[in-house]
């Protein structure tokens, strides 16, 4: 045995470690030439380091930089050409000065201007927004305005589950395929893995197509398993649609009272010509998945103005030339004058982000946010706690909900611009995910989000930075590890 010992390390060990060591240098040398950001560089970094070979793989499945691959390639879409022309035709009237003639549309021109140039987000107006802030309302609407489908049906989720709420949508989709609606769903892959074959091809039998979002499976597409499509998008004859953060299952509609408390979400209704905006991302995704262009113009219905509201609707995801989502929140926050209130699940915001609120604070903004007191993530929760003492000492105010579980992703700044859909303050949402988002230009709708903040704010508790600094210092060194691999997470 002190032979054999001997021999592995006089012999064997020396090529591990010289391998290695060049595995670690290629990997970091490739990083680098990506020209990321220095501190996704030191995170990736740090995990070969610390991780050695598990390191390795956990860069091949998460780490590589698929936005300038294109993951989907949209420049031949006749849609994508469709919303690049009127987003250009538009960017000029914004010019001339007189888009829309809708006032709350002029002012904030530079964040209009801003989303139609990164993410061709056309500006539609004559909209109406219902918002549905618990899972009941979401579900009731959602439930009725299916049945109601004569047409056509997409719906587009992150979670699909196989429980009481999703069954029960599920046989609503199949009745609706048997009587001649044309029913289409995507699935993401990764957030919907518990639901078994068997589930699809029922849907099959009875008509409806069904595709799975950038399918995991060994060993194709391992490499972009940590791009995840997490849309919850709903489009019904092009008249309805629905955007927010609530999936399609048990939890999102009850809660878990064991666990969380109410689970506390926002999502909205909308009627008008935002409806076919949010057509053309759910139609884009359904080429990727299928290699069906569906372009026939009965799929973007003319709609009559149902109100006065003004809306963009913004997608972004690695398949996007900029991160048009975060510019957007990133605006608004560095335009605002009076507040901004942003609710979310995670905060682990981009650098840019984080500077924006420190500067709309210190410059007197009254800036705050909500987080939830319990997450579902534990690592992502460390990670978000640890930026709240930067965030109290430049005096924005930090409050923790304690009703249940806040899943809500909103911003709302000054009576003017509304932001709702399903990403989320962080990382992950930002930049890699597929995300979708409704700027609303529209006084009364940010009054409305503004009162459901301030109610939400009464079932938390504010952050205090003396009593958040006299805290055992194993959580704060806690934390600040966490912090140290947040643009992975």
């Amino acid at each position: 045995m002190n032979l054999l010992n001997a021999f592995f390390t006089n012999n064997i060990l020396p090529f591990l470690l010289i391998g290695y060591a060049i595995s670690i240098l290629v990997v970091v040398i490739l990083i680098v030439l990506e020209n990321r950001s220095p501190l996704k560089t030191i995170s990736w970094v740090l995990v070969l380091l610390l991780l050695p070979g598990l390191g390795f793989i956990f860069y091949i499945f998460f780490g590589q930089n698929f936005r300038k691959e294109k993951i989907i390639a949209r420049k031949g879409l006749r849609n994508h050409h469709r919303l690049n022309y009127l987003a250009h035709s538009q960017i000029n009237q914004l010019t001339d000065g007189n888009l829309g003639g809708n006032e709350i549309a002029r002012e904030p021109t530079g964040i209009v201007r801003l989303l139609l140039n990164n993410s061709s987000a056309v500006v539609t107006t004559g909209n109406e927004v219902t918002f549905l802030n618990n899972g009941r309302d979401k579900f009731e609407a959602l439930i009725r305005e299916l049945r109601k489908a004569k047409d056509f049906i997409h719906l587009e989720y992150y979670i699909f589950a196989e429980d009481n709420i999703g069954n029960q949508i599920k046989e609503i989709l199949k009745d609706k395929a048997r009587r001649g609606v044309e029913v289409r769903l995507i699935v993401d892959d990764v957030g919907s893995w518990e639901l078994k074959g068997s589930f699809f091809e029922e849907m099959r039998k009875a008509g409806i197509e069904v595709y799975s979002f950038l399918q995991v499976r060994f060993p194709l597409l391992t490499s972009k398993v940590n791009y995840r499509n997490h849309r919850k998008i709903v489009v019904i004859d092009g008249q309805v649609g629905f955007i927010g953060g609530y999936n399609i299952a048990d939890r999102y509609k009850d809660g878990d009272a064991s666990t969380y408390g109410i689970w506390r979400d926002t999502h909205i209704m909308i009627e008008g010509d935002a409806v076919n905006s949010l057509q053309s991302v759910f139609l884009m995704d359904w080429y990727f998945v299928s290699q069906t262009e569906l372009q026939e113009s009965r799929y973007f219905p003319p709609s009559k103005p149902v109100s006065n509201k003004v809306i963009q609707i913004v997608g972004s995801g690695p398949d996007s030339d900029w991160p048009g989502i975060m510019m957007g929140i990133f605006q608004t926050i560095v335009t605002a004058k009076d507040y901004v209130y942003i609710a979310t699940p995670y905060f682990m915001p981009s650098e840019g982000v984080l500077l924006a609120l420190k500067m709309a604070a210190l410059s007197g903004v009254d800036v705050r946010i909500l987080i939830p007191e319990k997450s579902d993530a534990f690592i992502t929760f460390l990670c978000s706690k640890s930026y709240i003492r930067e965030m109290l000492e430049a005096g924005v105010q930090i409050y923790f909900y304690q009703k249940g579980f806040l899943h809500s992703k909103t911003v709302v700044a000054d009576d003017k611009i509304s932001i709702v859909g399903s990403a989320n303050m962080d990382f992950r949402s930002f930049e890699q995910n597929f995300e979708s988002t409704a700027f609303i230009y529209d006084k009364s709708t940010a009054q409305e989000m503004k009162e459901s903040f301030l109610e939400d704010q009464a079932d938390s508790e504010i952050i205090l930075l003396p009593e958040w600094m006299d805290r055992p210092h194993i959580e704060k060194v806690k934390e600040s590890f966490a912090r140290l691999f947040s643009p992975l997470l």
